[in-house]
């Protein structure tokens, strides 16, 4: 466990050196701050006002930008070390494959997590300073769902940072699968599928593995139960899970999918050619 958390406080310094973190930072700060300005407490979306307004806003933004900049972000670092030589120091070191892989995973999900989180924590402290009400169940939902989205995209880029040779052959297949996941939103395919004589039930199922999918339905479900935005999907959706179970759903799903991914990372990792 110490090589483990001395790996991670390595990962962590060196990320908040590095000119994508401060970026990404920025990003989002920028994101809750022009929120701000175009006005809190004077909109009103589906009944929704003030921070609850915001915070419906902020989770759909932040659905689109932060899985591209974890994929990016993490699929350089086994592939961008192996390019760099690091493993033959590694391998000189008394610190295990398990306790530097895995603490990779923990400083990168620390680092990608917190900036995320604290623009959201702001806008609540500062919501309570303005005497704003604060949707708590809301706030802790997106928290958890946010946590849950960096958990399971990091597991994916490690998994492809694993496989992958080259960095320049990382980020392009990071590129790739995030592209195939948008083409998959919305339920995009649907129409194609139930055309063809698919059952509603097996296409749906299929769209909700899209894990960009599960996240902005569950975004969704927390405004309006009945998800009407969804059309007739969401009977099929209801169905399966119900609106509860559907967002519980929604957390399971993405997390399970990020540990199982880091895990086939690591063993494909600890059974490479290292250099």
């Amino acid at each position: 466990m110490k090589q483990l958390w001395l790996t991670a406080k390595l990962d962590i310094v060196e990320s908040l050196r590095a000119r994508w973190f401060q970026i990404y930072t920025l990003v989002f700060g920028g994101i809750v701050a022009l929120l701000f300005v175009f006005g809190l407490t004077e909109s009103r979306v589906l009944g929704f006002i003030g921070l609850s307004r915001l915070l419906v806003t902020y989770i759909q933004l932040t659905m689109a930008i932060l899985p591209i900049f974890v994929l990016i972000t993490t699929v350089r670092s086994v592939a961008g070390d192996r390019e760099a030589g690091v493993f033959e120091y590694l391998l000189s070191l008394p610190v295990s494959l398990a306790a530097w892989f895995w603490g990779k995973i923990v400083g990168r999900y620390i680092v990608i997590f917190t900036p995320v989180f604290l623009a959201m924590l702001g806008a609540t402290l500062w919501a309570t300073i303005q005497d704003i009400e604060v949707p708590w169940g809301m706030f802790g939902y997106y928290t958890a769902l946010l946590a849950v989205m960096a958990m399971c995209f990091l597991g994916i880029g490690m998994l492809i940072s694993a496989i992958a040779r080259s960095t320049d052959m990382a980020q392009g297949a990071a590129f790739m699968v995030w592209l195939a996941l948008l083409l998959f939103l919305d339920l995009i395919l649907l129409g194609v599928m139930i055309q063809g004589k698919v059952a509603p039930e097996v296409a749906i199922t299929l769209a909700l593995a899209n894990p960009l999918q599960v996240f902005r339905t569950a975004a969704l479900a927390l405004f309006d139960p009945q998800l009407i935005v969804l059309g007739p999907s969401a009977f099929v959706i209801l169905d399966l899970f119900g609106a509860t179970g559907y967002k519980v759903f929604a957390l399971v799903y993405p997390a399970v999918l990020g540990v199982v991914s880091a895990t086939i990372g690591y063993v494909l990792f600890r059974r490479g050619d290292l250099p």
